[in-house]
């Protein structure tokens, strides 16, 4: 069997969040607080992560791996802090554009703020330092966790990928709350990559030792199979509200950003369901 653990987890959970950090910011059209409230949170569950590993069993390569995002990711953010005055040149652009509509429609002329000359902008690249460095734990992580080592490594890499996808998705449709101009492209790209990331998912968690021996009865679950099927739903149902944001995102009115949103709070839910509830039975 392929163990899982808290550090793997949380090592997961932060890698993937920090490389879509990246794939939204990318195209510097949301503000800079956005990826604030990301780094700090990841980095936290990367320093959580080494926590983990010294306490219930040291994974060298995954905890040094730990640290080095914890500090890649606060590199990044001191940088962002550091090049906050130059501010995001897409958000910037958008914001004059707006800003000159209304202007030309109503004949009111609004003082817009200068960005600060030649000032650089903060790199999004930067933010791709930390999840690289976190692969090669993760890779680690599956090999140490026992079972077969390409099966786990598989199980950990896209799970990170999928935690990551949902979980950005979910934070920034509430950014949209700080700044309702955002493209709503931004959100439907990371509820797009989890649609298309979940089926690889599933198959990943299929592979023998896999969830088909918990739905046949080789392996128990110790519920009489309860779990197995709960699994089953759990995947389903979050490929559902995935296709249901998409198409709320098409609505025109903000009300259906913040409709996305609250289906993505569910869709968060049924994706841990998806991946830790497999792994953990499998693991047992």
């Amino acid at each position: 069997m392929i163990r899982v653990d808290a550090a793997t987890v949380l090592l997961q959970w932060a890698v993937g969040g920090l490389g879509f950090l990246w794939f939204t910011t990318r195209r510097r059209q949301v503000g800079i607080g956005y990826g604030w409230l990301l780094r700090g949170t990841y980095l936290l569950m990367a320093a959580g992560s080494f926590a983990c590993g010294l306490a219930f069993g040291v994974e060298p390569v995954r905890e040094i791996a730990a640290v080095g995002v914890t500090v890649a990711a606060l590199v990044a953010f001191v940088v962002s802090v550091i090049r906050r005055k130059a501010g995001v040149s897409g958000q910037a652009d958008e914001h004059d554009r707006r800003t000159e509509r209304v202007a030309a429609m109503t004949g009111i002329d609004r003082d817009v703020p200068r960005r600060i000359a030649g000032g650089a902008e903060f790199p999004p690249v930067l933010d791709l330092v930390a999840p690289l460095i976190g692969v090669v734990g993760l890779v680690a992580a599956g090999i140490g966790a026992g079972g077969n080592d390409f099966v786990a490594v598989i199980r950990v890499l896209v799970g990170a990928a999928f935690l990551g996808a949902i979980t950005d998705a979910m934070l920034l449709g509430h950014w949209y709350l700080v700044q309702p101009g955002l493209p709503r492209g931004l959100l439907n790209e990371l509820v797009t990559v989890t649609k298309y990331v979940l089926p690889v998912e599933v198959a990943a968690l299929l592979l023998p030792t896999g969830m088909i021996s918990v739905l046949n009865g080789s392996i128990s679950d110790g519920w009489n199979g309860t779990l197995g099927y709960f699994w089953v739903a759990c995947a389903v149902t979050t490929f559902i509200l995935c296709v249901i944001t998409q198409r709320a995102l098409r609505e025109k009115y903000y009300s259906a950003v913040m409709a996305a949103t609250g289906l993505l709070y569910l869709a968060i839910l049924t994706a841990f369901g998806t991946d830790l509830v497999a792994r953990a039975v499998l693991a047992g």
